[in-house]
This record gives structure tokens, C-alpha cells and sequence, in this order.
């Protein structure tokens, strides 16, 4: 049994420290709201700051929405490094920008702690269901005394390199999910017009070389309109922003992301930033003046 520390008991980081209780750990819990009350009753202390946990924990996870937060949850006072030992290992789950991870990793490194960035995607399903995929930066022994842990919240693990390899390769991610998304809503949308059921269209496509779980999962939330979010469009902004941010400074052009991007940005000026990032296809129903299906 290890000692974990788990800070960010949202959407996915809740039902995380459920399945890590579940597996027999002893979990130490910091959170701006009260962690649910199922964690308490299973065993698990509630600490009053990042620093308590630090202290308490030898493992500190950490699943916050962005890089701001993590920082705060780190260095901020009373925060996660102040708390910390030699020897301990934090883990930052949430999906942030490489470079700053590479800073944050020296920073934690130069306490003699070791840092693992290992961002997840899955959503809340794969949250819940322990089967998210988790994409690791970070030293191969550090890796290997989390893994245990990392199998009790996923399936596919897979230590990608060094500190900010994680992050890359979770934006890497996004950019593949959001033109999924963007690709999805524009087939249905067009079938749909052209007079089509898009609920046949899309199990139809589900048989063929167009099938994928994007079309498996948000198509049927497009046709469903079911939009309460798994993983909310104002997240998939943040990584995209993340995503456009490198091309720059790496000189390269990603002109679809930013496509997907301004979708995005249309969802979030009509009052949809909280909805999920399947809700995409409301830019492209609102340009054409067309839903996909009716609710």
C-alpha cells in the first residue's frame, strides 16, 4: 500500500482516486471544494493545503485544469514544494504546456524529488472506467515506482521520454481528437441536410474505413444531443492554444488546428464553453443553419 496524495478531485480527478482507494491505497486529498464523501468513508484524510499532502504522501498526484493552476499548486504558498521531502515523486496529471513542465520538473528535481508529467485522455468514461490512456515524461525509475498506480487509472502506459514528452504528446492528442470532431460533425451534418438520417449514416460509417471512436462516441452525441460535458469545449480551447503556441515557437503550421480552434472559440462566444468538446458541431450547425438532428 503507498501513500498517495491526490490534488484536483473534478471530473476526472474524482473518479481517479476513487479506483487508486479502490486498489488499497492510502490517499491524502487537497481540493478547493469538499472531496466527495465516498473517498472519506473509504479512508482517505482530507488536508487542509498542497504542503500537508506533500508531507504526508510519498507519491503527489496532481489533476488541475491548466498550467496556471498547476504552478499555484506547486509553488504557491503553502503549496506542494513546501511540503516536500527528499525522495518523494509528483506526478502532474492535468494537461499543460511542455515547456513550462520542463521548468517545473527542475524545479521539483533541484529537492531531490522526482517529477513525471502524464497527462490522460479517455475523459470522464475512461476516468471512471480505469482504462485512460496515460502518455509519461519523466525518468525511467521514477516511471517504473509509479507505474503500479498509473494501472489502477488506465491501460494504455506508455513512458514516452523526458520530463515535457508526456505534455507533447497529450497536445499531439488533441489535435488529432479536435479535426476528429470537426471531421464527424461536418459528415453528419452534411448527410443530414442532404436529407439523410444521420443516426443510419453514422452506424453505417461505423462498419467501414471511416469508423473510429470519435464517430463511435461524439457522433452519437451529435445525433443524441446529449452535450453535458465529458471533457468541456473551454478545456479542448486550452490545448489547442497549447498546440498553436508550439507551432510557433517550433516554426511549423498546424492550419487545421487552428480551424478547430476558431470552432471552438464560436461554441465559447455562444455561451457553450462548459458544454462538451463534442458540442463542436454547433459553429458548423450554426453556419449552416442546420442541426444535425433535433433534441
Amino acid at each position: 500500500m503507498a501513500k498517495v496524495g491526490f490534488i484536483g478531485l473534478g471530473i476526472m480527478g474524482a473518479p481517479m482516486a476513487e479506483n487508486l482507494q479502490r486498489g488499497g491505497h492510502k490517499l491524502y486529498l487537497h481540493d478547493q471544494k469538499n472531496p466527495p464523501y465516498s473517498l472519506i468513508e473509504g479512508g482517505a484524510t482530507v488536508c487542509t493545503s498542497g504542503s500537508e499532502v506533500a508531507k504526508r504522501a510519498d507519491i503527489i498526484i496532481v489533476m488541475v485544469p491548466d498550467t496556471p493552476h498547476v504552478e499555484a499548486v506547486l509553488f504557491g504558498e503553502d503549496g506542494v514544494a513546501a511540503g516536500l521531502t527528499a525522495g518523494k515523486v509528483v506526478v502532474d496529471m492535468s494537461s499543460i504546456s511542455p515547456i513550462a513542465t520542463k521548468d517545473f520538473a527542475k524545479r521539483i528535481n533541484a529537492l531531490n524529488c522526482d517529477y513525471l508529467d502524464a497527462p490522460v485522455s479517455g475523459g470522464e468514461v475512461g476516468a471512471k472506467a480505469a482504462s485512460l490512456t496515460i502518455m509519461v515524461g519523466g525518468p525511467e525509475a521514477a516511471f517504473d515506482t509509479v507505474k503500479p498506480l498509473f494501472e489502477l487509472l488506465g491501460k494504455n502506459i506508455t513512458l514516452v521520454g523526458g520530463n515535457g514528452d508526456g505534455q507533447t504528446t497529450k497536445v499531439a492528442n488533441q489535435i488529432i481528437v479536435a479535426l476528429n470532431i470537426q471531421a464527424v460533425a461536418e459528415a453528419l451534418l452534411f448527410a443530414s441536410k442532404a436529407g439523410a438520417d444521420p443516426a443510419k449514416v453514422r452506424q453505417a460509417l461505423m462498419g467501414g474505413f471511416a469508423a473510429s471512436r470519435i464517430l463511435e462516441v461524439h457522433g452519437e452525441r451529435m445525433v443524441k444531443r446529449t452535450f453535458n460535458p465529458g471533457f468541456r469545449i473551454e478545456l479542448h480551447q486550452k490545448d489547442l492554444n497549447l498546440a498553436l503556441q508550439g507551432a510557433k515557437a517550433l516554426g511549423v503550421s498546424l492550419p487545421n488546428t487552428a480551424t478547430a480552434q476558431e470552432l471552438m472559440n464560436a461554441c465559447a462566444a455562444n455561451g457553450m464553453s462548459g458544454l462538451d468538446h463534442s458540442a463542436l458541431c454547433r459553429a458548423i450547425e450554426l453556419m449552416s443553419n442546420h442541426q444535425i438532428a433535433q433534441a
